[in-house]
């Protein structure tokens, strides 16, 4: 019998690669009769490295030439770190699979073992690349000077241990996947920082009209965390939040339903909104999209729309 064949496109990073593989090894482990290649591509996202995410304003910043290839067909899937995939999928493409989350928190990583966020001295340095943590952080710690920090995992250790910063924050499951866990300090509760949508989880995205794609896929998909995503996701969308806003969620499934928990923060941290929802897991969408209007009626709509007009 004549072996299948599936391309994965893929961004060059260790991580992206690691995570690739993974994707890789889940499909060939699961069919049998498949071989899996990997494609490199390389995005916007990582050619600009010298300036704040949210600065740069595309919301396909790391996904749109993986997309471009999905669409040509010169690859058949595409593996993203799902926070990084926008809400707003370009027609043709769909989101086919999720695999099972990692852990969705972030880490602090500092000068020694055991440092929390309360430990950091007064007017410590912390850098990160990302709105959503230094708004959270700064509402925990409004002392804090909080710096930009870009690249990939392993650059961002490197320019910290070469700095003179006291520590930096980066996801939990990108440093567990890498097998760099000796860096991290202390790992931050969701109670005190929430993720970014989708963080812990890899989308797979597939040219809708790639049946023989999508139909591999089902063999790795997670239901659980894909209804859990699309809750996130449809939150959002409804906020249109992505790089430029300090919006955190994490999205459950238990037992008695599909829990939602998110947070709107003003740049500063000084004004913070979050709310929590339970409901059925049925319509996941649904959900996350009522979560999203609590959230504007309870105020965030004054503090979303200040940051968009400071963005222009």
């Amino acid at each position: 019998m004549k072996k299948q064949k599936l391309i994965i496109g893929s961004r060059g990073s260790q991580l992206a690669l690691w995570q690739a593989n993974f994707v890789k090894k889940e499909l060939e482990r699961k069919n049998k009769n498949l071989s899996v290649d990997i494609k490199i591509i390389k995005t916007k996202g990582d050619k600009i490295l010298d300036v704040a995410l949210s600065k740069i304003g595309d919301k396909g910043l790391f996904t749109k030439e993986l997309e471009k290839e999905l669409l040509k067909g010169t690859i058949d899937i595409a593996v993203h770190s799902l926070k990084d995939l926008q809400t707003e999928i370009p027609a043709g493409l769909k989101l086919a699979a999720v695999t099972k989350r990692h852990n969705v928190e972030d880490v602090l990583i500092a000068r020694k073992k055991g440092i929390s966020i309360n430990d950091l001295k007064e007017g410590a340095i912390v850098a990160t690349g990302s709105l959503r943590r230094k708004a959270q952080l700064l509402h925990l710690r409004p002392d804090l000077k909080v710096v930009e920090l870009r690249g990939n995992v392993p650059t961002r250790i490197d320019k910290f241990l070469k700095s003179d910063w006291d520590a930096i924050i980066l996801a939990r499951a990108g440093i567990e996947r890498l097998k760099m866990n000796k860096y991290i300090s202390s790992i931050i509760s969701t109670d005190e920082i929430l993720p970014a949508v989708g963080q812990g989880a890899l989308g797979i995205e597939i040219n809708e009209k790639n049946i023989l794609a999508e139909e591999i896929l089902k063999n790795i998909n997670d239901e659980n965390t894909f209804i859990a995503i699309r809750a996130e996701r449809a939150l959002l969308k409804y906020l249109e939040g992505g790089c430029q806003i300090p919006i955190g969620a994490f999205a459950q499934v238990k037992q008695n339903g599909l829990y939602i928990d998110a947070i709107i923060a003003s740049i500063d941290g000084s004004v913070t909104f979050r709310k929590k929802i339970r409901g059925s897991k049925n319509n996941p969408e649904k959900l996350g999209e009522q979560l999203a209007k609590d959230l504007l009626k309870a105020g965030a709509f004054e503090v979303l729309k200040e940051i968009l007009q400071q963005r222009r």
